[in-house]
């Protein structure tokens, strides 16, 4: 089911070990023949790109996972038994039992509610991206980096749905953030709870309630649930520190 793979230890950031022969390690789960060998051709013109194991449907992909350990996921977000959102279930899941383990999701249609679902638990190791973009080797590449590198990536035409209506405002709502705004914003993409934030950066609960309070005015990110105001706050950030 799975390609044999080596089990060395891997470098803490593959951009900084480029050239020194060591390759990414990918598990696809795709459950179209089409679309599967499609992605596996583009993989396959990556030197630096070793994939590991390929799946149809979620409980292979399980198992998958836990036979070759690689270091990102590549998966649809739709996908038998129930064809809805086994993608971003299972990027919850890995969050829990393999943090290490990085999770890119492919989706057919900009599905910014999918994105947002994504991000919700942190978006360190987590990217969303639309399918038509595996057509180009390079894009793909540079994503599979990003969240094996422990950061994130996000498909612009998501962040454009998404904030259409207040794109224009976006980076005067920015300016207005104090540096200390910024730096718990920052924290709050990578998934961090209030009680983390205070404990890192020796602030009150209460003094990072007001700050994050302050954040969610400066942005007009409304009277939604804090949930869903953090997670459009992270797809915020994570799409200025992409410019």
């Amino acid at each position: 089911m799975a390609r044999p793979y080596s089990a060395e230890s891997e470098p803490a950031s593959f951009r900084e070990n480029e050239g020194d022969g060591r390759r990414l390690r990918i598990v696809v789960g795709e459950d179209s023949l089409l679309v599967r060998e499609g992605i596996l051709r583009v993989l396959e013109q990556m030197s630096d790109v070793e994939v590991v194991g390929v799946s149809s449907d979620l409980d292979s992909l399980r198992r998958v996972i836990e036979e070759t350990g690689p270091d990102v996921v590549l998966s649809d977000i739709r996908m038998p038994p129930t064809d809805t959102d086994e993608g971003i279930r299972l990027a919850s899941e890995l969050r829990a039992t393999h943090p290490e383990v990085g999770v890119l999701v492919l989706s057919q249609h900009s599905q910014p509610e999918y994105a947002m679902a994504l991000f919700a638990s942190g978006s360190d190791r987590r990217g969303f991206l639309l399918k038509e973009r595996v057509r180009d080797p390079s894009e793909l590449r540079r994503a599979l980096l990003a969240v094996a590198d422990g950061g994130s990536t996000v498909d612009g035409k998501i962040i454009d749905d998404l904030l259409r209506s207040r794109a224009q405002g976006d980076d005067f709502a920015f300016e207005r953030l104090t540096s200390r705004e910024r730096e718990l914003l920052g924290l709050m993409a990578e998934g961090m709870s209030n009680l983390a934030m205070s404990t890192r950066l020796q602030i009150s609960k209460r003094g990072i309630e007001r700050h994050i309070n302050s954040i969610f005015s400066k942005l007009d990110l409304g009277d939604a649930d804090d949930v869903s105001r953090r997670v459009k706050a992270t797809l915020l950030y994570l799409s200025r520190s992409e410019r």
